[in-house]
């Protein structure tokens, strides 16, 4: 979801990242180089590995982190601002934003994404991943998953 929104204030120390990448996943969105460039797309999806808030701020997803206690009103703020745009001038600049990614092959990116995600969950790995959730439940075959990507 933070993927798709046009901006983001985040939580300071929340995580993001796409885990499923490991096993039993391609994101559909298909928006991690669009948003973060390819060498931490690439980091990311190689790995599954996750970022904080402050990371994501840093690295361009999101506009901002603050502490949680920080969040609503730093969101008013930026909303505050938003609201001083004429809505048509805030439409034109969403619909060519959204073009020039879309010219840039997005829409041929997200039905790559969408195939490949619909193989991942069809693979030898994936149909194992699927029995050990049916088998000892979803948190047991998640930890097993993302237990071998802990650092010591």
């Amino acid at each position: 979801m933070a993927l798709c929104s046009d901006l983001l204030v985040i939580e300071d120390r929340a995580v993001l990242g796409y885990p499923p990448a490991r096993v039993w996943g391609v994101p559909t969105t298909a928006l991690w180089a669009h948003r973060i460039g390819i060498t931490r797309a690439r980091q990311l999806l190689f790995t599954g590995d996750c970022i904080s808030g402050t990371e994501a701020a840093a690295w361009g997803l999101a506009v901002e982190a603050a502490p949680r206690e920080e969040l609503d009103a730093r969101f008013e703020r930026w909303l505050g601002r938003i609201a001083r745009v004429p809505v048509n001038q805030l439409v034109m600049h969403k619909q060519l934003l959204n073009q020039a990614v879309v010219a840039q092959g997005l829409a041929q990116a997200q039905v790559l994404a969408t195939f490949f995600d619909g193989i991942a969950r069809h693979t030898p790995e994936g149909y194992a991943f699927q029995r050990a959730a049916m088998e000892h439940g979803w948190k047991a075959a998640v930890h097993a998953r993302d237990a071998p990507f802990d650092e010591p």
